[in-house]
């Protein structure tokens, strides 16, 4: 097994953005990697954007992402208000909001949200993502649901039993709003860990799957 840690000066944190749609997204596709990141790591920084909410779900999110990013050394949390269900009409707002972060943001990881995710706010925001940062070492996370759009993740992240039930206490206790949803259980969300924990041989049982389309390896130029 490869550990894939961005490389980056000893003197300035590791510099994490993580993007997502709607309220519970970035917690459901890599809540456990954020808190194994920001847990393992000395000193990681973390930009926490969700593109959508509703005033209860606002509250929801940012007590979440409080919850979430409780180790980092620094946290941004954004809350945008775009409408939910309609990301591609309103595509030309949510890209300014993507123009600023490329302005004032210098991540050394993205966290976004899968490619080939048939939801359609999803699927823009990882669109924009690729095209906004060019020079980055993105990775996409995925949301089980409905649609059964599920593929082959070719990275992932082991979880310690610990660090993944923590991840799925936080998104049953912080996000209320959703318990009458078929998806929204824990038997879901352990399904899911449990799964890509086989796929990846993970000696920890559980992990989180994401899709990375560009890697670059290599040593520095001497």
């Amino acid at each position: 097994m490869l550990a894939l840690v961005p490389n980056v000066a000893s003197e300035r944190p590791v510099r994490l953005l993580c993007l997502g749609a709607h309220c519970d997204d970035i917690e459901i596709g890599c809540g456990g990697t954020v808190l194994a990141l920001t847990e393992q790591l000395p000193n990681v920084a973390v930009e926490w954007v969700v593109f959508s909410a509703t005033p209860e779900r606002e509250r929801e999110a940012r007590a979440s992402a409080d919850a979430f990013l409780a180790a980092a050394k620094e946290k941004t949390v954004v809350v945008k208000s775009f409408r939910d269900g309609f990301f591609p009409y309103i595509g030309g707002e949510i890209k300014d909001e993507f123009e600023r972060l490329k302005q004032a943001s210098a991540p050394d990881l993205i966290l976004t949200h899968y490619r080939h995710d048939l939801h359609q706010d999803h699927r823009l925001i990882s669109e924009l993502t690729w095209n906004t940062f060019r020079r980055h070492l993105i990775l996409e996370y995925e949301i089980p649901k409905y649609d059964g759009d599920l593929g082959s993740p070719n990275l992932f992240v082991p979880l310690d039993e610990s660090t993944g039930q923590r991840k799925i206490d936080y998104i049953l206790d912080h996000f209320r709003s959703q318990g009458d949803r078929s998806w929204f259980s824990r038997e879901v969300f352990t399904a899911i860990l449990r799964l890509r924990g086989l796929e990846a041989n993970a000696p920890t049982v559980l992990a989180e799957g994401f899709y990375s389309r560009k890697i670059v390896l290599g040593m520095e130029a001497r």
